[in-house]
């Protein structure tokens, strides 16, 4: 297997970026550090001892894979705050995209990456405020780059990992790059053009649009043609009473 490194992208300005061999989780680190932040900042950690995932699932990161988080203050409420994900996801889409043909990967409502069918990569917020804006923002983002987890059997969606799957073998550290250099670009064109354009490139790449899916909420299985994601981000489903939008739910195909 050839290596690839980011040589095509430059790390982005105005984004800085903390490196560590070991630590807990990048998003417990990013809550210790957030205070005293001046600028986005991504935080890298080559192993993690006690990460996470949604709704407080354990993330299992052989070293090899990436765990990262970028912090940053979005002048946000937190609604308009949550959409990240799908800038989180879009960059992901084109940093993997480098790495492995875009025809093997679809996007994952709401959070995460599949290549092959198998989830190679899945992203989790967190924010902090009291007011109508929050404090701060956390992105985690977790991508099995060169190794899939063990030990993972109940999964919907069995994990993957690049490699696995025929991609480059590539660094932690060089995709961090390019991962930074592609949701930069995402931030330029939420500012520019709104989360329209965001929603857009989103659908452009989601797994089974239009087709027949469930959408577990955890009170109720809701199934129906993926029709869209509205304009808060919320999945739109037709059903047989008619369209229902959701707002979080795990999804099965």
């Amino acid at each position: 297997m050839s290596t690839k490194d980011s040589g095509h992208a430059a790390w982005p300005g105005g984004y800085g970026q903390v490196v560590l061999d070991s630590v807990d989780s990048t998003m417990a680190e990013a809550a210790r550090r957030a205070p005293d932040i001046r600028q986005p900042t991504w935080i890298m950690a080559r192993t993690q001892t006690a990460a996470r995932g949604r709704r407080g699932r354990a993330w299992v990161v052989p070293p090899g894979n990436l765990n990262a988080t970028l912090v940053f203050r979005p002048d946000a409420t937190a609604q308009e705050a949550a959409k990240r994900s799908f800038l989180a996801a879009n960059a992901l889409f084109a940093a993997l995209a480098i790495y492995v043909p875009s025809e093997k990967l679809a996007l994952k409502w709401p959070n995460d990456v599949l290549l092959s069918g198998g989830k190679v990569a899945g992203i989790l917020l967190e924010s902090s405020g009291q007011g109508p804006y929050i404090d701060w923002l956390s992105i985690g983002i977790g991508v099995n780059l060169s190794h899939v987890p063990d030990g993972v059997t109940d999964a919907a969606f069995p994990p993957t990992s690049l490699k696995a799957a025929g991609g480059w073998d590539v660094d932690p550290l060089d995709f961090l790059t390019t991962l930074a250099d592609a949701y930069a670009t995402q931030e330029d064109k939420l500012r520019h053009f709104g989360f329209a354009r965001i929603r857009d490139d989103w659908l452009a790449q989601a797994a089974r649009l239009g087709e027949v899916i469930t959408a577990r909420t955890g009170r109720e299985d809701v199934t129906g043609i993926f029709d869209s994601i509205d304009q808060d981000g919320n999945l739109v489903l037709i059903t047989g009473t008619g369209p229902r939008a959701i707002a979080a739910a795990d999804v099965f195909f």
